[in-house]
């Protein structure tokens, strides 16, 4: 199955959440990882043909990302 453009862009963006995991206090890396699947778990049932949704959670998704991805961010909790 291939897949969409906005499919590729929330699978790339997802790996970068990862990565991005990676690079901080290895104790808290797993909350992290567990913060950025719930926020992607929490859009799952979007409707894939609903473009301006999936776009805005793209923008807010990179924004979250941009932000935790700060030097000065140590831990994410819920």
């Amino acid at each position: 199955m291939r897949l969409s453009g906005l499919q590729r862009e929330v699978l790339s963006l997802y790996r970068q959440c990862l990565r991005e995991c990676r690079k901080k206090p290895q104790a808290t890396q797993a909350h992290f990882r567990t913060f950025a699947r719930r926020e992607f778990e929490k859009n799952i049932q979007l409707d894939k043909r609903d473009f301006s949704a999936i776009e805005f959670f793209l923008r807010k998704g990179r924004r979250q990302m941009e932000m935790y991805a700060s030097p000065g961010v140590k831990d994410v909790r819920q």
